[in-house]
């Protein structure tokens, strides 16, 4: 396989995914970012969670987790939970407002790339489909 080829893809798709998340940034009325958007989507799918485990499984570093803990807490999009028993075991969980503003970043990346996609030919969306789903089963297998 040539790598030439390779880098070049590699470097088209970091471009691409730079550039949708500009745009996003752009029509999405909340101003904080695509990380704190996947923090929201984690506690959504996987409930309340300590922010040294979010850090981990979403590759933040813990500083990086206490700055977006803050701004989603700032904002009212998450809430820190104490143990009453232990108050050192404080979790990070989402509120209604962080649902409705999930809601809405994921209603406005659908569109986005809806939008996008109507670029590509019926074969085109096809065979990008098939590209991406063997990419994530090769992923899914490395771990």
């Amino acid at each position: 396989m040539d790598k030439s080829n390779i880098f070049k893809l590699i470097h088209t798709v970091e471009l691409f995914t730079n550039e949708t998340i500009i745009k996003w940034n752009q029509t999405f009325q909340y101003n904080i970012g695509i990380s704190p958007i996947i923090v929201l989507a984690e506690l959504k799918q996987n409930g309340p969670q300590q922010q040294t485990v979010l850090a981990k499984r979403l590759g933040y570093t813990p500083g990086a987790m206490t700055n977006i803990a803050t701004r989603l807490i700032k904002q009212e999009m998450a809430v820190r939970k104490y143990n009453e028993n232990d108050r050192r075991h404080v979790l990070l969980a989402i509120t209604k407002k962080g649902m409705d503003v999930l809601k809405e970043a994921q209603q406005k990346g659908q569109e986005l790339r809806v939008e996008l996609f109507q670029e590509l030919t019926e074969e085109e969306v096809q065979q990008f489909l098939n590209i991406h789903e063997k990419l994530l089963n090769r992923i899914k297998s490395l771990n």
